[in-house]
């Protein structure tokens, strides 16, 4: 059987499909994976051994749509489910399953602080994508393939580094999904030992201020590297601290120890760290008790309420001592 699965974007959705590709492969007779996302995150599928072949999306849907008809797909799974691939799902007429988003849920959770959301990861939701098929879940965890020669060395970090260290992930795609400036180096200053900073280029200047604040301890690595680099440094890592990030759900694919801090979003929404083999290593780092939360299902560019209790009150002190001990 010939399989298409679509998942566009982004980093930490993509990871969390993991366990869908490799039931497939692992679990249909003589099954052919392909999946088609976009080329920013292509490089978290292509070294896959349960991926077949990659297609990638760039401005012209139109020609994606042809490369896709030509492959003559037996059956597509949606784990997007949006108008684009509606509209790809429509093209190639053949079979389809979409995973359900639960837009209304979430909004009654968002707006009415109702919660009708199933007590279920999203990774189970992905795959009951694929129940119809008789794949079942293998309780194995999600996977991220990186190959040798993408790997950033040790020997790339200071020396005082290479011994050991802590990661923190200081992005996230909005603003109220992060730590303040200030809050970040006060984490920092209460970790004990070598600490290495993990982002993109957005995320330089707050390094910078973070590094600057700690001094030689703090290895700033934002913008130095690509996914894959960034990924193998928190695989290197004797522990991580993130936000609700795509560095939150490569850390689990690790299973490294991982402290997750939650802001305006919340674990409910089925996106909390994903590890079914070592629950023990996953840590939620939120502000209980606050009725503003969550104030959205993704983000804000500043607190609707403008006291940014969630990552104000964070209990920074309890965080580094999971990473400390």
């Amino acid at each position: 059987m010939k399989i298409l699965v679509l998942r566009f974007s982004s980093i930490g959705d993509i990871v969390l499909t993991s366990p869908v590709i490799r039931c497939l492969k692992n679990q249909v007779k003589e099954a052919k994976v392909h999946v088609a996302t976009k080329q920013a995150f292509a490089d978290l599928l292509s070294f896959s051994p349960y991926v077949d072949k990659v297609h990638v999306l760039d401005d012209d849907l139109d020609a994606l749509v042809e490369t896709l008809k030509a492959e003559r797909f037996d059956r597509v799974i949606d784990l997007h489910h949006n108008l684009r691939t509606a509209r790809i799902k429509r093209a190639l007429g053949v079979p389809a399953n979409s995973f359900p988003k639960l837009n209304i849920e979430k909004w009654l959770l968002v707006n009415l602080k109702m919660d009708r959301l199933p007590q279920q990861h999203i990774v189970d939701r992905y795959m009951s994508t694929v129940a119809s098929l008789g794949v079942k879940n293998d309780g194995e965890g999600l996977d991220l393939f990186i190959p040798a020669d993408r790997e950033v060395p040790l020997s790339a970090l200071p020396e005082a580094h290479r011994a050991g260290y802590i990661a923190i992930a200081i992005g996230a795609a909005h603003a109220t999904k992060r730590l303040p400036e200030y809050r970040l180096i006060e984490l920092a200053q209460l970790i004990q030992g070598p600490i290495v900073l993990i982002g993109g280029t957005d995320d330089q200047a707050v390094a910078r201020s973070i590094a600057s604040a700690i001094g030689g301890r703090v290895f700033d690595a934002t913008g130095k590297h690509d996914i894959l680099g960034s990924a193998s440094l928190i695989r290197q890592a004797n522990a991580v601290i993130t936000h609700d990030s795509g560095a939150m759900h490569i850390a689990a694919a690790f299973d490294k120890n991982v402290v997750s801090i939650w802001g305006n979003t919340v674990p409910a929404f089925g996106m909390g760290p994903y590890q079914p083999t070592h629950p023990e290593r996953a840590t939620i780092a939120e502000v209980q008790g606050l009725a503003c939360r969550p104030c959205s299902k993704i983000g804000h560019d500043h607190c609707p309420k403008g006291h940014f209790h969630c990552m104000e009150n964070q209990d920074l002190r309890a965080i580094a001592e999971r990473v400390n001990t």
